[in-house]
């Protein structure tokens, strides 16, 4: 495993197990066959409903809580200031949990304007020591440069979607910037179109890799971190093996002309559901 340093000086490792639509009821073998596997990177999330699945697989685990990396998420129906340390206490309990490494807003929603008041929120969690750190997801560069200039504490990551047909160039140029770490979520496009593009078949089979370790291991040295989720134990075990290969220069410049600017998920100004 990889680890980065974030802007507050914690280590997150750089690759992690996303659980996002992973059912209450299969949630707690998938993340315990994740640990079992090397995976020390928990993201979750309040929206999820597999909280409590999760809190049960880290309590079962053989791994001490200091070595795991716990992440989980503020959802849109619970942003502002009081409703957010609400949202938190909740989300604690149902890990089984004393704190987070890292506390997330899900979505700017700035329809309802909430979003620096539920950093405010944040920010007292932070300084409290009950989040280790605190970020955002799905925040365009407008959403981060109002946090920058209006709270304290700047945002350790902005995860958001990317894949190689939506690498998100100029948001991780504003981020590292600003000292901010890009994070991708569906790094492989839910498992899309992606896997089956040609150019990234071919750098697979150079290296007797998947196409998903190929795409994960652009992530990684492209200085992002990553979060593959599969229930699968075989893929499990396969998004965690892309250490043992490096990808060229030459490689690197393939898989960058595959940019489209195409979304799965919808755009962060457009998405206001609550």
């Amino acid at each position: 495993m990889k680890f980065i340093t974030l802007n507050n000086g914690l280590r997150m490792p750089q690759l992690g197990y996303g659980v996002w639509q992973v059912p209450e009821d299969e949630v707690t073998p998938a993340v315990s066959t994740a640990i079992e596997v090397g995976f020390r990177s928990i993201d979750t999330a309040k929206v999820y409903k597999n909280e409590r699945g999760v809190g049960e697989a880290i309590a079962t685990s053989n791994v001490p809580r200091e070595d795991l990396f716990i992440t989980t998420k503020v959802w849109n129906t619970d942003q502002g200031y009081d409703n957010t340390l609400k949202a938190f206490d909740e989300s604690l309990e149902k890990l089984g949990l004393d704190y987070v490494d890292l506390y997330l807003i899900h979505w700017p929603t700035p329809e309802y304007d909430d979003y620096v008041e539920t950093y405010k929120a944040m920010e007292k969690l932070y300084k409290d020591g009950r989040a280790k750190a605190i970020g955002v997801c799905n925040f365009n560069i407008e959403h981060l440069q109002r946090l920058l200039d209006e709270c304290d504490v700047t945002p350790v990551v902005n995860q958001v979607e990317c894949h190689p047909y939506l690498q998100q160039t100029k948001l991780q140029d504003f981020c590292q910037k600003n000292d901010i770490y890009l994070e991708a979520w569906s790094p492989l496009m839910q498992g899309g179109e992606v896997l089956d593009n040609d150019v990234i078949k071919e750098i697979a089979r150079q290296y007797g890799k998947t196409s998903a370790q190929v795409i994960i291991r652009w992530h990684l040295q492209s200085g992002r971190i990553v979060i593959p989720k599969s229930v699968t134990p075989s893929r499990i075990e396969e998004n965690f093996d892309v250490f043992g290969f490096e990808l060229t220069k030459e490689d690197l410049e393939k898989i960058a002309k595959l940019d489209r600017n195409e979304r799965k998920g919808p755009e962060p100004s457009e998405m206001n559901n609550r």
